[in-house]
């Protein structure tokens, strides 16, 4: 990959952050990236957004990850043996299923996500097609349950709930589902998922299971808690399991809230989990004008986008509306859900413009 594509269209100044993350939570931890953050191309490591469910589960040399359920030969993987298959290495744009929940109105339960759950990274480590390959997957099997070792009670179930999410077969056997053991080239850290965590390209977060002990592929569908009952799209009493992200952008420069001069340089990122970013336009007040769009790291990682433009003077709008190869272009507003996932309205960011 070449310098040019960890940074955006043209060079802004370094952004310096006070803090490597936003804690929106401490108990289990949920934190997003910083806002002088998000203008990298790559997130730097320590400033990865991170969402729990639960408190972090301990990390050990013997950790071993299970392969159960319709396959023709059950079986149990070390870390070691993991370590001695092939390796791959993607850069992957990967955001919260909850991420500006503040922005809808009224605004659902939920952690109060602002924007910043979303980063960019780069993970290696197994596809997990080898892993279930080897397991010999069952020819009416349908799903792969992804289990993490996250557990603890819930108000509105019963017991102990576990963090499991279902992939559709063809999901889980493609190539760049990963297994992933390194961010960043180095060993995953407890916070992101030690010493095993999935990873699934184009998917919202709740996919890439942290702390990963168990893989069950089944014949029927799964109907767990994180599957029918959070991480769903509920609306008007229709209930729909989260799954791909949804076409979305970003104006990182100028930060909101901030000084702009008048001559600028709008940028931003823009991604979709249904396709390649094909256009984004900026809107400075009322009046839209298309940018121009950059080269991604990766084909999973966000798209950079900037637009030169004169801002006038005082108080200034801009906007973004990014459209993917599938022909999803950003609502202005999405149609609110109980739950508070998948805003990705079109978001205001407003500037101060000098005389």
């Amino acid at each position: 990959m070449s310098h040019a594509a960890n940074s955006m269209l043209t060079s802004p100044s370094a952004p310096v952050a006070d803090s490597p993350l936003d804690v929106v939570r401490a108990h289990p931890l949920c934190a997003e990236t910083p806002v002088p953050l998000l203008q990298h191309a790559v997130t730097p490591p320590e400033s990865v957004y991170v969402r729990s469910n639960f408190e972090t589960p301990l990390a050990h040399a013997a950790w071993t990850l299970t392969v159960t359920g319709a396959v023709t030969s059950p079986r149990t993987i070390s870390l070691s043996e993991l370590a001695a298959l092939p390796q791959r290495e993607l850069v992957v744009t990967m955001e919260c299923a909850g991420n500006w929940r503040l922005g809808m109105d009224p605004v659902p339960e939920g952690e109060p996500w602002k924007y910043g759950a979303v980063s960019t990274t780069r993970w290696s480590g197994v596809s997990l097609a080898s892993l279930l390959e080897r397991a010999g997957v069952a020819a009416d099997a349908v799903e792969v349950v992804a289990c993490g070792a996250d557990a603890g009670p819930r108000d509105d179930a019963e017991g102990i709930v576990r963090f499991e999410r279902s992939l559709p077969l063809a999901v889980a056997m493609h190539p760049d589902t990963l297994i992933a053991t390194h961010m960043d080239g180095a060993p995953l850290t407890p916070d992101h998922g030690a010493p095993l965590r999935l990873i699934v390209p184009n998917w919202y977060g709740m996919a890439s299971v942290k702390w990963l002990n168990e893989l069950v592929v089944r014949t029927t569908p799964f109907t767990g808690y994180f599957q029918q009952r959070r991480y769903v799209f509920e609306i008007d009493g229709d209930v729909q399991p989260v799954s791909r992200a949804l076409v979305k952008s970003m104006i990182v420069a100028p930060a909101p809230d901030s000084s702009a001069p008048g001559d600028c340089v709008v940028r931003g990122w823009a991604w979709s989990g249904y396709g390649h970013i094909t256009a984004v336009d900026v809107a400075v007040g009322d009046v839209w004008h298309a940018a121009t769009l950059g080269t991604p790291a990766s084909a999973y990682a966000w798209t950079p986008f900037e637009l030169a433009v004169v801002l006038p003077p005082g108080h200034v709008t801009l906007r973004s509306r990014a459209t993917d190869s599938s022909g999803a272009t950003q609502p202005e507003r999405i149609v609110w859900n109980r739950l508070g996932y998948g805003n990705n309205g079109v978001r205001t960011v407003t500037v101060s413009v000098g005389s």
